[in-house]
């Protein structure tokens, strides 16, 4: 088992829109992932196309861009043991018609491009950093012990 990390998520404008957030971030308080940053904010443009700037080249890349910056966001990092393949495996397939139920995206996604929810890449291992970096300074982000910590890990 790996040690204890951080990663990145973030409840889209149509998880904000369909007051999503507490759901989302109950399920990932009730697997035992640790918050240590949130933040709700409006993207601009220039952080949205840093953002998603690996798909600058794909032809959805302009409705990306437009979608996540049409209404507000709630921007987290979660630190647990495992937390970047734990957290991708609780939000399922990209496409909620391809996310297993019980899944965020297999319960609550609609269709690919409002699929409620965006956590960072596990097989790419600098996206996690990142995208933290992107959303958070290092003073945004707090450590503190959980008092249930003992009875989660080994």
């Amino acid at each position: 088992m790996s040690d204890r990390e951080r990663t990145f998520v973030m409840v889209k404008p149509d998880g904000v829109q369909r007051g999503l957030i507490g759901e989302i971030v109950s399920r990932f308080e009730d697997r035992g992932l640790k918050l240590v940053g949130a933040k709700f904010a409006q993207l601009d443009r220039e952080l949205a196309e840093r953002h998603y700037a690996e798909h600058e080249d794909k032809p959805f890349f302009e409705d990306l861009v437009g979608f996540i910056t049409a209404a507000p966001v709630f921007a987290m990092v979660w630190e647990g043991q495992d937390a970047v393949r734990q957290i991708r495996s609780m939000i399922g397939a990209t496409d909620p018609a391809e996310a297993a139920p019980g899944t965020i995206r297999g319960d609550l996604g609609l269709d690919l491009g409002r699929n409620v929810i965006h956590g960072s890449d596990h097989e790419d291992p600098g996206a996690n950093e990142r995208e933290i970096g992107l959303f958070f300074d290092d003073d945004e982000l707090t450590d503190y012990e959980r008092i249930d910590e003992t009875w989660l890990y080994e």
